[in-house]
């Protein structure tokens, strides 16, 4: 699955209509830069690239009278939000990828219902049930790790790895179905990002040739 266009279309639809360094911005204040591969090359990459595919629109920007380049602007499509619906919802069900799939899917689940995004972590946890099930049809965890010798620890891994991330999601269930944060329809969201021209404190601030565009 495609991390960085997740992140990048989730970006744009939040401000509605942004240029690639208010994304770029965004996604560092969210710390993407340091658990998934959303560094500026790559994210105006994704833009590009994205509007190329119909799923972006680009608005080409005069210079301001103060001068300085022209720039792009970004705007999500109806393609393009289909797309992003259909990336964030399998970012919550996917129990076999990496980290940085889940960690989006996080930061980005009140874009959708509380009822659904239950389902789908209740989807999750019966995911990771149904591979723990396959592991221990030539694991036995009761065992130990020595019954298969040193490779033993990889079983003991996985089935320790499907515990806990079962019991996680089973948590962050709980946690939502008490009504912990805001979700779609359900009043003024959580604003995640940032205004115009409104410092960056946990951005590596390293300026990048895509910045000007």
């Amino acid at each position: 699955m495609s991390v960085i266009r997740l992140l990048v279309l989730g970006a744009v639809r939040q401000h509605g209509r942004a240029h690639g360094y208010q994304v770029r911005n965004d996604l560092e204040y969210w710390g993407a830069h340091e658990w998934s591969n959303a560094k500026p090359g790559s994210i105006y990459h994704a833009l590009k690239q994205m509007a190329k595919q119909g799923l972006l629109l680009a608005h080409e920007i005069a210079p301001s009278p103060a001068g300085g380049p022209p720039r792009t602007e970004y705007e999500i499509t109806e393609q393009g939000t289909e797309e992003y619906f259909t990336l964030l919802r399998e970012s919550l069900t996917a129990y076999d990828q990496k980290p940085d799939v889940l960690s989006a899917g996080l930061g980005l689940m009140v874009d959708l219902g509380r009822e659904e995004v239950l389902g789908l972590l209740e989807e999750r946890i019966g995911a990771i049930e149904k591979w723990r099930r396959s592991v221990t049809e030539y694991y036995t965890p009761e065992e130990g790790p020595g019954q298969l010798g040193h490779i033993g620890e990889i079983m003991n891994f996985w089935v320790h790895s499907a515990d806990t991330g079962a019991q996680w999601t089973r948590e962050l269930v709980e946690r939502i179905r008490g009504g912990a944060y805001t979700f779609a329809g359900e009043g003024e969201p959580f604003v995640g990002v940032l205004g115009e021209g409104e410092e960056n404190p946990f951005g590596p601030g390293e300026p990048h040739p895509g910045d000007r565009g």
